[in-house]
């Protein structure tokens, strides 16, 4: 049986819903960001029962179709920003399209209908906090985070950057205090 879990956006997720579906005595056989599937089936009883532990780990289980692709779209965004290592090969768009198997007007327009912001916006948004992350560690400079995360240049990387946080990359570097959201509240 399949069970889609809203808010799944990073490993530690997925260990954390790995662990309460074993103390729940279910058997996961595969989980992946915002999908999980075991070997047994469950009633209503049980999805309510673990609906609500899952909710106290922020988690949250999914039924309807629309909000199941939302979550989709938001994981493969999550993991194209902050797991990936390698640069699509094709348009944002046309990546989005083929790993959902769906047009992209119609999850842009599902998204936004649901979300209130378009699929660029929340890819945008990942990608600036991802920014925010790299320039926190310092361990790379600020061409190799533009090259890594895909952008043309350091001057795109630094206009989007500013435009979303009003601040520069270096003037935000140099805060002792770096405002950096949870990838699940962006």
């Amino acid at each position: 049986m399949k069970l889609y879990i809203k808010n799944m956006v990073c490993s530690r997720c997925k260990m954390v819903v790995k662990n309460e579906l074993i103390h729940f005595g279910l058997h996961p056989k595969n989980i992946e960001l915002g999908e999980v599937e075991i070997e047994e089936e469950i009633n209503n009883e049980q999805k309510n029962k673990l609906n609500t532990t899952l909710q106290s780990f922020g988690f949250e289980l999914i039924d309807d179709k629309k909000s199941r692709l939302i979550e989709k779209i938001k994981n493969t965004i999550v993991d194209l920003v902050h797991y990936s290592q390698d640069q699509i090969k094709t348009t944002f768009s046309k990546h989005i399209s083929n790993k959902l198997h769906h047009d992209y007007n119609y999850l842009s327009n599902l998204f936004s209908e649901v979300e209130g912001t378009t699929i660029e916006k929340y890819f945008i948004a990942q990608k600036i906090e991802k920014v925010k992350e790299l320039l926190k560690y310092d361990e790379l400079s600020l061409s190799e985070i533009a090259d890594r995360l895909g952008y043309s240049s350091v001057a795109y990387l630094s206009n989007q950057f500013k435009k979303e946080t009003g601040l520069t990359p270096t003037f935000y570097k140099s805060l002792k205090e770096n405002k950096r959201k949870s990838i699940e509240d962006l």
